[in-house]
């Protein structure tokens, strides 16, 4: 048995020297049917061919759940990392609430607890010196007259008050229809 292409051999590589690097040889065609002419198939790769495909129908699922599950690892390692975070962050709490003075601080503080016989001072007004307004001018001794006629703002302010629109947004009622 003779094979066709047995006497020939692969053309040799360009040996130009002042051929540029990226520069192609003559443009070759080549013969689709020519090439798949000379592929044979035997029993022998009828067989492997059926073994690769089989063993593509039976790997495919395997190496599927093989990826969602180490997303799914993955995803349980992130929150377990999350959880030991919140762990340090409540042990840390603890020993804070384990110190007496923290726990008489916050009683104090939170619940305005005191110990008999304290008084306790509540200030309203501690605003930082930078948020209080300036000061304000003195108040004159003289009277004066105000440029407009403050009985008609006022009616026009309580008729405007009471011929607007309010709007209703989504899940609000008005007080004019009944519930229920």
């Amino acid at each position: 048995m003779t094979r066709e292409g047995a006497g020939r051999h692969a053309p040799a590589p360009s040996s130009r020297a002042g051929a540029p690097v990226g520069e192609a040889g003559p443009a070759r065609r080549v013969d689709v049917r020519e090439w798949a002419g000379g592929i044979r198939f035997t029993a022998f790769t009828g067989i492997m061919l059926g073994l690769v495909v089989l063993a593509v129908f039976v790997l495919v699922p395997s190496v599927g759940v093989y990826v969602s599950q180490r997303q799914q690892i993955a995803a349980l390692e992130q929150s377990v990392t999350l959880t030991s975070d919140q762990v340090a962050q409540l042990e840390q709490q603890k020993e804070r609430w384990a110190d007496p003075a923290y726990v008489t601080s916050q009683a104090r503080a939170r619940l305005y607890y005191r110990y008999p016989g304290e008084v306790v001072y509540l200030v309203d007004d501690d605003l930082p010196a930078s948020s209080l307004p300036p000061d304000q001018l003195p108040v004159s001794d003289d009277v004066t007259e105000t440029r407009s006629n403050w009985m008609s703002q006022l009616v026009r302010s309580v008729a405007w008050a009471g011929l607007t629109q309010t709007t209703v947004g989504p899940g609000e009622t008005t007080g004019d229809t009944p519930a229920g």
